[in-house]
């Protein structure tokens, strides 16, 4: 279930100091002068990942929105201490509530369906684009290090996901699927964890090495541990995943969840235009 929580990447009783950290660290991401650039389909989808951050953060960072809002959504009521009893509402005031809390659900659920997030959406954004890829060098979860630059001549594939997102653990699957039958001929995948991100919501390395056990991946993981990486690829909505043609160039961005039959054709497409551009 998205909530405003998982939007923000957050656990439901998060302190009022960490929806802070994690609404600026969103908005950090979703800055204009850092969306200018994409084409008009990536900005669109930027635009609508920002409306919805601001409005969780809107939510949250106000403790009677934030107390409503629960119970609209089924978290039991916490006790804090630092937030002042308030009286009870009037039946009027209890009817806007209601109202309010509707409204706000039609938000989420039309802008979860707008960016490709929702359960069983089809078409998801598969930005066309031709930038050069930036460089990285990270450590890996099994303690090697994986380098960009070492695939050059290869087609790669570089997916950002958490082991929160749930579109990414459906994705999954396929992801393992194109590696075992694609390595071989030329496809090079890589998973960018967003490590410090998993920090934020109480996850450890031990965490992610499970998660990744659980689904059997043997293609490299690799550990974003500052975000630098993420920032560079300016990721926005997990997952996303970013198609590299055998020069280093970004060819497609998909935002939302990949299928066997999307990392096929976007595999066959960029070795077929390497072939075609090595011939005399």
């Amino acid at each position: 279930m998205s909530t405003y929580y998982t939007l923000l990447g957050l656990e439901p009783h998060a302190t009022h100091e960490a929806i802070e950290a994690a609404y600026q660290h969103q908005r950090e991401g979703y800055d204009p002068a850092r969306v200018a650039d994409l084409d008009p389909d990536m900005q669109r989808l930027a635009e609508a990942r920002s409306a919805e951050i601001e409005q969780a953060y809107r939510t949250l960072h106000d403790p009677q929105r934030r107390q409503q809002y629960d119970q609209q959504i089924g978290i039991a009521k916490r006790t804090n201490p630092n937030v002042v009893a308030r009286r009870q509402l009037t039946p009027r005031e209890r009817t806007m509530v209601v109202i309010g809390g509707l409204v706000a659900l039609g938000l989420i659920v039309g802008m979860w369906i707008f960016t490709g997030r929702g359960a069983g959406v089809e078409g998801q954004a598969m930005g066309e684009v031709n930038r050069p890829a930036p460089e990285f060098t990270l450590q890996t979860l099994d303690g090697n290090e994986v380098n960009l630059a070492a695939y050059k001549g290869k087609v790669v594939l570089v997916n950002f996901w958490g082991t929160w997102c749930e579109p990414c653990q459906r994705e999954l699957p396929a992801l393992q699927a194109a590696n075992e039958r694609y390595a071989e001929q030329g496809l090079v995948i890589i998973g960018v964890n967003l490590t410090d991100d998993e920090r934020t919501q109480g996850r450890s390395e031990d965490d992610i090495r499970s998660f990744v056990a659980q689904y059997q991946l043997t293609y490299p993981i690799a550990l974003d541990q500052d975000g630098r990486v993420t920032d560079s690829f300016r990721v926005y909505p997990l997952p996303t995943s970013f198609f590299i043609d055998p020069q280093g160039q970004i060819r497609y961005v998909h935002v939302g969840e990949l299928t066997l039959d999307d990392i096929i054709a976007r595999f066959t497409e960029l070795q077929l235009s390497a072939m075609v551009n090595e011939t005399p």
